[in-house]
């Protein structure tokens, strides 16, 4: 995952970036290297976005 792709804005539901969040953690077995701690760091920045907007559009 690119810093490019979270310039637009994310897309993709809490959900399924949760989800992603843990395939990811799944596949390191429980250990980020580096790569991976960027890649974590990048879904969490998503997911927040994501989840702000969904309780937006809910209020």
């Amino acid at each position: 995952m690119s810093p490019d792709s979270l310039a637009c804005g994310s897309v993709r539901s809490a959900a399924d970036v949760n989800d992603q969040i843990r395939a990811l953690w799944r596949r390191a077995g429980g250990s980020l290297s580096a790569q991976e701690r960027a890649e974590y760091e990048l879904l969490v920045v998503e997911w927040a976005t994501a989840i702000r907007g969904e309780v937006i559009e809910a209020a």
